[in-house]
């Protein structure tokens, strides 16, 4: 009871604060990064000191940077992918259209897709990462197969295979 009431005093006192310090560094995600910092906050509450907004700026701020961290991350994968032919995709043809689709589709879209496709997972297994039912997940992955093939015919170069540097020289 103690630990709750403490909890909340805490939350009344600095939630105000931690918003408009999340709001000035990454806009419309702020509440999600002051639930971040909450969370954290509650589950090591012994260690918060009595006064706690610096704490929780610091801890909001590492939130803040772990996320960034996070985008870069994903931005490379993104950006390997695009400098590379893809696994799936056979050497003679420019993967490019494929994975720019892929890449404009949205996270659980996207994962669902590459945990089938790419890391060849079962729908069964693949239900079990992404956290819901195997129908759940068949329906989601039918789903996100429509999207990607909407993205591909919406697509205005036609596929091609990419010209070997040789062939280049001789012209």
């Amino acid at each position: 009871m103690e630990r709750e009431i403490r909890f909340e005093s805490l939350f009344d006192a600095t939630y105000e604060p931690l918003l408009a310090y999340a709001r000035r560094r990454v806009g419309g995600e702020a509440e999600d990064v002051v639930a971040d910092v909450l969370l954290i906050a509650w589950r090591r509450l012994d260690e918060v000191p009595d006064d706690a907004v610096a704490w929780l700026f610091g801890v909001a701020r590492n939130v803040i940077l772990g996320s960034r961290r996070g985008m870069r991350r994903r931005q490379a994968v993104i950006g390997r992918l695009f400098s590379q032919t893809a696994p799936f995709a056979p050497a003679a043809h420019d993967a490019r259209p494929v994975l720019q689709a892929l890449a404009a589709l949205s996270e659980p879209d996207r994962e669902a897709i590459l945990l089938v496709a790419w890391d060849g997972l079962d729908t069964d297994r693949a239900a079990r990462a992404m956290g819901c039912s195997p129908p759940a997940f068949r329906v989601r992955l039918h789903r996100a197969r429509g999207r990607l093939r909407e993205r591909l015919d919406d697509h205005d170069e036609p596929v091609r295979a990419p010209v070997p540097a040789t062939a280049k020289e001789g012209r």
